[in-house]
């Protein structure tokens, strides 16, 4: 009896946790605070698979220009958008996620762009 009760609980334990999922940032490309030569796209790797329809990443230069190409490329747990060619400077990356258990999770970082 107290192991079929301790296999109930467990089993309740992981569904709530997996109820209670959301879509976190685990990387970035470039890295969150990173100066780097400037990039053709931006990345996200999450922590859970994220709905395209509802899910987007904006790229803004220090003037709050959007300097993305507007598409985001989503598979699974990863985000992707183009750029346009960016000049040396500062930009701030903001996104949101929407997972496929409909938990928003949202962020936003900056990277430089190098004047090399």
């Amino acid at each position: 009896m107290a192991r079929h009760l301790l296999v109930i609980c467990a089993a309740m334990l992981a569904l709530s946790s997996a109820a209670f999922a959301h879509a976190t940032l685990k990387q970035s490309s470039p890295d969150a605070g990173s100066t780097v030569a400037a990039p053709r796209e931006v990345a996200l790797t999450l922590s859970d698979k994220v709905e395209p329809a509802f899910s987007r990443i904006e790229v803004t230069d220090a003037g709050g220009a959007r300097v993305d190409e507007g598409k985001v490329a989503v598979g699974g747990g990863t985000m992707r958008v183009g750029l346009k060619p960016l000049s040396p400077g500062s930009y701030r990356v903001h996104w949101r996620a929407v997972s496929v258990d409909t938990h928003k999770t949202e962020g936003s970082f900056i990277f430089n762009v190098s004047g090399q």
